[in-house]
């Protein structure tokens, strides 16, 4: 079984350390694993009367905030594999912002996010428990710095940790 051991520093852009290190031990394939069972029981038991709700004006609602988890694993996981495979063409960044009004959160159920969820987190899985130790240590460049794959599936993993913190102090109050 594939071990994903926590990035160098110059692997990825420092801003991406906010949520690489909210990824603990040295091994983020474990803790992606872990998080498909966890995240997905999360959405599905998720109080349905703040599923719709915003804390603040201009902020996310629940579901929206889990579409845009799937949203940027689904971009991160594209990184990886182009960097895994050897492709150097510089990868744009993506506007997190644009991609949620377009998400049609408020037409989803809770259940139909949960289902898309361990589909693409499944997606992830397949890709990063296939890829050699040389191909999660390449590096590409997105969004104008460097990236390794095996950076980017510790950002798939922490950027999740921090959304559901942000879920579960803001809208659910624990």
């Amino acid at each position: 079984m594939t071990t994903i051991t926590r990035p160098e520093e110059g692997e990825y852009n420092p801003y991406y350390s906010t949520y690489i290190d909210k990824v603990t031990g040295n091994d983020s394939l474990m803790t992606l694993e872990v998080q498909l069972e966890s995240t997905t029981e999360f959405i599905r038991r998720f109080d349905y009367d703040k599923q719709d709700y915003r804390y603040a004006e201009n902020k996310w609602t629940p579901k929206e905030v889990f579409l845009h988890i799937l949203d940027a694993e689904r971009v991160f996981a594209y990184r990886a594999l182009r960097v895994a495979r050897g492709d150097e063409t510089p990868l744009p960044g993506f506007d997190q912002d644009q991609y949620v009004p377009e998400s049609n959160a408020a037409g989803r159920s809770l259940e139909s996010i949960a289902e898309e969820y361990e589909a693409v987190r499944n997606a992830s899985l397949q890709l990063f428990r296939y890829l050699t130790s040389d191909q999660l240590q390449r590096r590409g460049i997105a969004n104008n710095s460097p990236i390794s794959a095996r950076a980017l599936a510790y950002i798939i993993a922490g950027h999740e940790i921090h959304h559901l913190g942000v879920l579960r102090e803001r809208y659910l109050g624990r």
